[in-house]
C-alpha cells in the first residue's frame, strides 16, 4: 500500500543528486576580475594577447591570479577590488582602443563543473552593484528626423534627374514641394515614387504654382519608430562597449522605453553623460550673405529668423546656416581624436562611407571659398563645433574637425560619433545606483531572511508533527535545493524580488505538507489503521494541493506575461518554485515516509504528534 517501486526511489535520488550538483557552483562565490575583449567584431582573442596582458601586469607590478581565455575574451582574476581597478587602468592605457577592458566577477567553481553546464546564477544589479537607467525614446522626434532626411533625399533626386522645382521644405511631418506647372510636378511624382514608395503624395495648387505634399502612412510611421528603437538599442550597445562594462543588460521595455543596466560600473557620472547624450552630427552650408548682414543677425538674435535658415551659436559666435542638411552622422564609419600637426590643437578625424565621401566631395567642389558649418545636435539644440572656409575640393572620405577645447572633449565627441547616431532623442526618466557594498548587504540580508525563515518553519514542524515534521523539513530542503539548481541551470538572474520569491516558495511548500499531515491525523481520528491513514492522507490532500498551486501558478504566469523588470523576475522564481514544491511535497516526502513506515507489517502508531 505504502511502497514505491525501486525505479521510483532511484528516480527521486537521481533528481536530488543532480539538483545538488547543479546548485553546487553557487557555494563557491566569485573573484574580482578584469575582462579583455576585442572592441570590434573582427577582433581576435589568442595566446599572443594573453601573453601581452600578463607582460603588462608584471611590468606594472600588479599581482594577479588565474588567467583564462574563452570566446568572450580573456579574464584575469585578482584578490581585491583595489588591485582590480589598478589593473583595469593599466590595461586600458596599454592596450588602446582596439580592446575593451571591463570589470567583471568570475565564479570560483571548479572547471569540471562548468564542463557539464553547472554554473552559478547571475546576480542582478541590486545584488552585484552598478547603475540602472530607464530611457524614454522620443518617437515623434524619430519620425521628424526621418522626414527631414527624406526632404534632403528628394531634393538630391530632383536635382540629379534635372526636374525643376521652386522649393522643398518640411512642414511638421510632411514634405511640401512647389513646382511652376503641373508638367514639372508630374515628373517629380514619377521620380519620387521610384525611390520612396512609402510616401503618400497629394496634389494641390497654390496660386499659379503646382504643389505636391508628401506624407508618411501610419504603417510607415510605426515601422520608423520600431526601427528607431532597435537602432537606439544597437547604438547604446556600442556606447556601453566604449565604457567597458561586462555583461550589460540593454533591452526594450514597452513600446518606447529602453532599460540599461550596467553591473559593476563605478564611474556612474561618465555612464550618464555618455548614454544620456543624444549627439548627432550635421554638416550644413553657412548662409554667408545673411550672416554677413549686421541688421539680419541682430534681428535673428531677437528671434526674428529669416526663412530657410537656422540661427545657431558656437564658440566662434552666432551664424545663420541653411536648413538643408548636406551630411549627417549616419555616413560616418570611424572617428578618433588627435592633435593637429599644424597648430597643436585638439581635433577629431572622421572617416565617411563611400556615399558620404561622394556627397562631401561634391559639396566641397561646388562651394569653394564658402563656409561649411559642422554642428553637434543634442536634444534639439545645435552647437557649431567649427565653421571653416572651404579652400579646395576634399575627396577620399577623410575629414578633420577642429575647434575642440581640449583632448578630453575631442575624445568624447569621437566616442559619440564612433558609437553611432541615435535614431531618436532619448531622456533619462529613471536612474538608480547600487554600490558594491550595498549589493553585498542585500545578498546577506536575503540569505539570512531565507535561512531564519527556513529555521523557524523547521522548528515549528518538528515540534508539531514529530517524525512527519522531519519528513516535511527534509522535503522542504530538497525543494530549496532543486529551485536553486533550476535557476542555475537556466542561468537566471537573481535579484532582490527573486530572493523574496524564494522565501515565499518555502512558505507555500510547507503549506502542502501541513495539509498532508493534518489529513493523516484526521484519518487516524476516524479509526483507520496507520498504513491506511498514510495512504488516504496523501491521496485525499493531493486534490487540494493541486487546486491551490494551479491557481497560484495562474497568478504567477499573469505576472510574467504582463509584468516588466523586477516583477517578471519575481514571477519566474515563483512559477519554478511551485513546480519544485509540488514535486517535493508530494513525491519526495511520500518516498521518505514510505521508506520509514511502508515496510512495517505490524504498524500500530505514527509519530505525528
Amino acid at each position: 500500500m505504502n511502497r514505491y517501486p525501486l525505479w521510483k526511489y532511484i528516480f527521486i535520488l537521481a533528481v536530488i543528486l543532480l539538483g545538488a550538483l547543479y546548485a553546487l557552483p553557487n557555494m563557491y562565490g566569485q573573484d574580482d576580475a578584469v575582462q579583455v575583449s576585442p572592441a570590434r567584431p573582427t577582433g581576435t582573442v589568442d595566446v599572443a594577447l594573453l601573453t601581452q596582458i600578463e607582460a603588462i601586469l608584471k611590468e606594472a607590478n600588479i599581482t594577479y591570479g588565474e588567467v583564462s581565455m574563452d570566446a568572450k575574451g580573456i579574464k584575469v582574476r585578482f584578490d581585491s577590488e583595489k588591485t582590480q581597478d589598478a589593473a583595469k587602468e593599466v590595461l586600458t592605457k596599454q592596450l588602446g582602443k582596439d580592446y575593451v577592458v571591463a570589470l567583471n566577477l568570475v565564479p570560483r567553481a571548479p572547471a569540471w563543473l562548468g564542463s557539464i553546464g553547472a554554473k552559478p546564477m547571475y546576480l542582478g544589479l541590486d545584488l552585484r552593484g552598478g547603475v540602472h537607467f530607464l530611457l524614454q525614446v522620443d518617437m515623434k522626434g524619430a519620425v521628424d528626423k526621418k522626414v527631414e532626411s527624406y526632404t534632403g533625399d528628394i531634393r538630391a533626386t530632383l536635382h540629379d534627374k534635372r526636374v525643376p522645382y521652386l522649393s522643398a521644405a518640411r512642414i511638421e511631418q510632411t514634405i511640401q514641394l512647389k513646382f511652376r506647372n503641373a508638367n514639372d510636378r508630374a515628373k517629380g511624382i514619377a521620380e519620387i515614387r521610384k525611390t520612396h514608395s512609402d510616401l503618400t503624395l497629394k496634389e494641390t495648387t497654390e496660386g499659379e504654382n503646382s504643389v505636391l505634399t508628401a506624407s508618411l502612412s501610419e504603417a510607415a510611421k510605426k515601422q520608423i519608430q520600431s526601427d528607431a528603437l532597435k537602432q537606439n538599442i544597437e547604438t547604446l550597445h556600442n556606447r556601453v562597449n566604449e565604457l567597458g562594462v561586462a555583461e550589460p543588460v540593454i533591452q526594450q521595455q514597452g513600446e518606447d522605453r529602453i532599460v540599461v543596466q550596467l553591473p559593476g560600473l563605478k564611474d556612474t557620472a561618465e555612464a550618464k553623460k555618455i548614454l544620456g547624450r543624444t549627439a548627432t552630427l550635421e554638416i550644413r552650408m553657412v548662409d554667408m550673405e545673411k550672416t554677413g548682414s549686421r541688421e539680419i543677425m541682430a534681428a535673428a538674435e531677437q528671434g526674428q529668423i529669416p526663412p530657410g535658415v537656422d540661427y545657431v551659436t558656437g564658440r566662434g559666435g552666432a551664424i545663420l546656416v541653411k536648413k538643408t542638411v548636406v551630411l549627417t552622422g549616419d555616413y560616418i564609419t570611424g572617428a578618433s581624436s588627435g592633435i593637429d600637426q599644424r597648430n597643436g590643437g585638439s581635433v577629431v578625424h572622421l572617416t565617411l562611407n563611400d556615399r558620404g565621401a561622394r556627397i562631401f566631395q561634391q559639396v566641397t567642389r561646388e562651394n569653394v571659398d564658402k563656409r561649411m558649418a559642422i554642428l553637434l545636435i543634442e536634444k534639439g539644440q545645435a552647437e557649431v563645433i567649427t565653421a571653416p572656409t572651404i579652400r579646395q575640393e576634399i575627396g577620399g572620405g577623410n575629414v578633420q574637425i577642429d575647434g575642440m577645447v581640449n583632448q578630453q572633449e575631442a575624445g568624447e565627441v569621437a566616442l559619440l560619433m564612433r558609437a553611432g547616431a541615435l535614431a531618436a532623442p532619448m531622456d533619462i526618466v529613471e536612474e538608480r545606483t547600487v554600490g558594491p557594498s550595498m549589493g553585498k548587504e542585500n545578498i546577506d540580508r536575503g540569505f539570512h531572511s531565507t535561512l531564519w525563515g527556513f529555521t523557524a518553519v523547521a522548528v515549528l514542524m518538528l515540534i508539531y508533527y514529530w517524525m512527519f515534521g522531519v519528513t516535511s523539513v527534509t522535503a522542504l530542503g530538497a525543494n530549496l535545493l532543486l529551485l536553486v539548481a533550476l535557476l542555475s541551470l537556466l542561468q537566471a538572474t537573481l535579484t532582490l524580488p527573486g530572493l523574496a520569491a524564494i522565501a515565499l516558495t518555502l512558505g507555500m511548500a510547507i503549506d502542502a505538507n501541513v495539509l498532508i499531515n493534518e489529513r493523516i491525523r484526521e484519518e487516524l481520528r476516524i479509526g483507520l489503521s496507520p498504513q491506511a491513514s498514510i495512504h488516504a492522507g496523501y491521496d485525499r490532500a493531493f486534490a487540494t494541493i493541486l487546486d491551490s498551486n494551479v491557481t497560484t501558478m495562474i497568478a504567477g504566469l499573469a505576472l510574467f506575461t504582463f509584468g516588466t523588470g523586477p516583477i517578471k523576475g519575481f514571477a519566474v522564481v515563483h512559477v519554478l518554485g511551485i513546480l519544485t514544491s509540488m514535486f517535493t511535497a508530494v513525491v519526495v516526502s511520500r518516498g521518505i515516509v514510505n521508506l520509514i513506515y511502508g515496510y512495517r507489517r505490524k504498524l500500530t502508531k505514527l509519530a505525528i504528534g
